[in-house]
């Protein structure tokens, strides 16, 4: 289905050629408040000049030689393409592994956008350089955008989205690892779009059953004991995203599910079990956009550090907010959560008598998770 030509109350978002031949076609006089990211419009000239221009910003695009002072002159707003950027700050669509692991097949990890955005984003000094910190700002706030439309017009739209939160050391070939497999699986078939922080670990696995939700039961075992031979992305990125790529194309057309792991983070790569992946680089960002669209619920998985911050970060979003927008909480294996970390006894104190007190759970098994979420 076409997305509308007005997505957003007085905006259009226009991130293809496509699109803003469409828009031309249906009659548009005006290009006041089109938001026109990373095209190339050097063979629209004529059209541009036709089209008032007052009210339009274009972020990144291309023009035939003198366009961009005619469009200004007549009102538009232009943001220049970023020089010594290795990545699209105005970018329209969220990543996908095959994007963000481009070259993995025949070269180290180290040479793929992924490892190269990350290895621009340590360099000395770039907190303080103005063009990097622009850069960075105006490619978060683009991937927001992009996983809104997605999430409201596109592929991710019209089921729950649920998370799964857990930690990043499950081994592959672990029980843990497995059981998130397990768990993304139920949701994936129950009609749930399970969203991770997209990392490695449970993160993957939770992807990982998603992605094969659509398989038999065999499949999901194959890929686990392939997977098992790389258990982690230590010592080598190159070997444990090269098996998992060997998954994927043998099931191109896996399930739809979400990712949004942090360059922040980036010494843990993403994992490209996740059709669609929304990559920050504000870590601040991506968890709030993980546990904000996450209105479906969210499970926690054992976990440390990481996992314990998301579980009271979402506890706080729900402790304020109206009743009916609180999401589940579920917290999976009871000795992890009253014991060992003991999340759970202070989060229910704390929910005492406010509107989340019904809706935050501690149970033994993905199956009881499963069944509070569709309850």
């Amino acid at each position: 289905m076409a997305p509308p030509l007005a997505p957003r109350m007085g905006t259009v978002d226009v991130d293809d050629l496509a699109r803003f031949d469409a828009l031309v076609a249906a009659g548009a006089a005006s290009m006041h408040g089109w938001h026109v990211q990373s095209i190339d419009l050097s063979e629209r000239s004529a059209v541009l000049r036709r089209l008032r221009a007052a009210g339009a910003i274009f972020m990144g695009c291309h023009f035939a030689p003198g366009l961009e002072d005619s469009l200004r002159a007549r009102g538009a707003l232009l943001f220049p393409t970023l020089p010594g950027i290795p990545f699209n700050a105005y970018r329209g669509r969220l990543y996908t592994g095959a994007e963000l692991y481009e070259g993995i097949s025949g070269s180290p990890y180290e040479g793929t956008p992924d490892a190269l955005i990350y290895q621009w984003a340590l360099q000395a000094g770039r907190e303080r350089s103005l063009d990097a910190t622009l850069a960075t700002a105006m490619h978060d706030h683009a991937i927001s955008d992009a996983l809104d439309d997605e999430l409201n017009d596109g592929a991710l739209a019209g089921a729950p989205v649920v998370g799964v939160m857990g930690g990043h050391a499950a081994a592959r070939g672990s029980r843990d690892y497995a059981t998130a497999a397990r768990l993304g699986r139920l949701l994936a078939r129950s009609g749930k779009v399970v969203a991770t922080g997209g990392g490695p670990g449970a993160m993957e696995a939770a992807n990982l059953g998603a992605y094969l939700s659509q398989e038999d039961d065999g499949a999901l075992d194959q890929a686990l004991a392939e997977l098992a031979a790389v258990p982690g992305f230590r010592p080598s990125v190159s070997a444990w995203a090269r098996v998992a790529a060997a998954v994927v194309e043998r099931h191109p057309a896996g399930a739809t599910n979400l990712g949004i792991p942090t360059w922040f983070y980036g010494h843990e790569p993403p994992n490209i079990f996740a059709t669609h992946i929304a990559k920050y680089f504000a870590n601040s960002i991506r968890e709030a956009m993980l546990l904000e669209r996450c209105t479906g619920g969210i499970v926690f998985l054992p976990g440390a550090a990481g996992t314990v911050q998301e579980i009271f970060q979402d506890g706080c979003e729900n402790y304020y907010a109206a009743e009916e927008a609180v999401a589940a909480m579920v917290l999976v294996g009871r000795a992890h959560w009253e014991k060992e970390l003991p999340v759970w006894p202070l989060l229910s104190t704390l929910a005492a008598g406010r509107a989340m007190a019904a809706r935050i759970h501690c149970v033994d098994t993905i199956e009881e998770a499963c069944a509070v979420l569709a309850g």
